[in-house]
Order: structure tokens, then sequence, then C-alpha cells
């Protein structure tokens, strides 16, 4: 199974975010003909501040409904019907009763919504410049572990910030994962410093696929200009990274083999030995 992380570089314009994605997307699959494709946090906006928040979040219809959703909720519907494959939206902005909230949704290749995650873990931080982030501001979390199948291979669904949190990765992993997504916005300071290693630990320690979709670039906030760090990556069940983006917009591809993934875990069978938690 092949699979492709989009690298954006989104910003508060919603209509051009979408557009970008389907350019991405369409360039993916006319290249390396994947079988899932997988976009970045909030590819739909990101910046602009709480107005353009509100203004891009969408109301998703029930899970197993014909309802129709959103925009960006049918986009990814019709791609993933159109192409044949599996789209892993990565994170859109959903609109909830009373706060909103960073949710990913999974579309089969007939179109079908399978799965639906809520981001657990907040970005309440300051960042080494000083910059502060308060994501709980504006959204609520989601409490459950997602995972999902495609073909014959277990996915589990996780959003940026929840990286820090390896108990979530543990979860995923005996709830079946073999490959664990990680859609991001990494902010540029931090993203020199831990991107790439704490998404080789998640992969060392889980022995999952992590497929880390990310957004490069520059973004406006509220009159200021913040930057996020990009480096899609895709690292295998040992740690090493198979395949990453270079810098600007793009995207990552690598083919997922369950060879790789069983014989990790037959020669080091970690979670066999695991006496905590």
């Amino acid at each position: 199974m092949r699979v492709s992380a989009i690298q954006m570089n989104q910003g508060s314009d919603k209509p051009a975010n979408l557009g970008q994605a389907r350019r991405l997307i369409e360039g993916a699959l006319a290249a390396d003909r994947p079988h899932i494709v997988t976009l970045p946090e909030t590819w739909t906006n990101l910046g602009g501040g709480r107005d353009s928040r509100m203004n891009a979040a969408e109301i998703l219809p029930p899970v197993g409904s014909n309802e129709a959703g959103g925009p960006a909720y049918e986009m990814m519907r019709e791609i993933a019907r159109g192409a044949g494959i599996h789209i892993h939206g990565g994170s859109i902005i959903e609109k909830g009763e009373e706060k909103l909230f960073n949710t990913t949704v999974v579309f089969d290749p007939t179109g079908a919504e399978i799965a639906r995650y809520r981001k657990i873990h907040l970005f309440d931080i300051t960042g080494p410049d000083g910059t502060g982030y308060r994501e709980s501001a504006l959204y609520g979390g989601g409490s459950d572990i997602v995972t999902f199948r495609a073909g014959d291979t277990t996915f589990g669904c996780t959003i940026c910030y929840d990286m820090r949190f390896p108990e979530q990765y543990l979860a995923l992993r005996r709830a079946g994962a073999e490959v664990i997504f990680v859609p991001s916005n990494f902010t540029l300071m931090t993203g020199k410093d831990h991107w790439e290693v704490l998404l080789r630990a998640r992969a060392i320690e889980t022995q999952c696929w992590i497929v880390a979709a990310a957004s490069h670039g520059s973004y406006e906030e509220r009159g200021a200009m913040r930057q996020v760090y990009g480096h899609s990556l895709i690292a295998d069940p040992w740690g090493h990274v198979v395949a990453k983006a270079s810098d600007g917009t793009g995207w990552a591809t690598a083919r997922i083999d369950p060879a790789v993934t069983a014989r990790v875990r037959r020669d080091m069978p970690v979670l066999e030995h695991r006496r905590l938690a």
C-alpha cells in the first residue's frame, strides 16, 4: 500500500486552501499513484484570527449518513470516490454546539466516511520565542481513541500536539494500529528541535509506521506573521525516515510494507515485554 503525505502552505482563504489541496492531491496521484492520501492539520484554515476560524468551520453530517457536508468534506468525499482511494482528511475545523473541534474525517474509495477523530490534546503553550498559543480558547478536546481499516491494514488517528503523549500511541498500538497518522501545524521554533525526533520515537516505541503530513511556511495571525516547520515525513517501524518532503508545498510518498512491521515486532516484541502501563 502506497501512502502520500501532502504538504501545504495554507492561509486564511478557505477557497484558496481547497484549491491548493486539490492540486497537490492530483499531483501526487499522477506521480505516485498512492492508495491513501493524507492532508495536514486544519488545512482549510491557518491564521486570520477567531472570525476566520469560525467562518472556515463546517457542521459535519452524522457518521454513516448520506447527508451532505460542507465544501471541504464534500471535496474529500468526491476525490476519494473519483480516484478510488482512501482520503485521510488531516483535520478540518468542525463546528460544534458550543465550541469548535479539530477533527479528522476519513473516506473510503466509495466516498463513505469510515472514521472521525477529534484532537485530544490541545495546544496551550508558550513557544521558545515567547509566542503564546491557546487552542482551548476556541476548541473543545476529544476523548476517544480512533482506528480504521483500509485494505488489510489498521490505521490510527492522532493530530499534531498528540505526538508528545506516548500513552496515546501505545493505546493505538494495543488497538491494533500498524500505521499512525500525525497531521500537523508544527511551529518552526519547536519543529527544528523536536519534530523528527518525536515522530521517530513514536515509530520506534509503537513499532508502527508514522505518517505525518505538515503545513510549511508563513501565515498571518491577527496582524503578526507566524511560521510552521513543514518537513512532512513517513517513518517505518524501526524509526527510519523513508520519505520526507522538501521545503515548500509538495508531498512525500512511501510504500507501507507489512513484512517490515511483522519482522520488527517479531524480533523485538516490546508490547509483550511491557510491565508498566
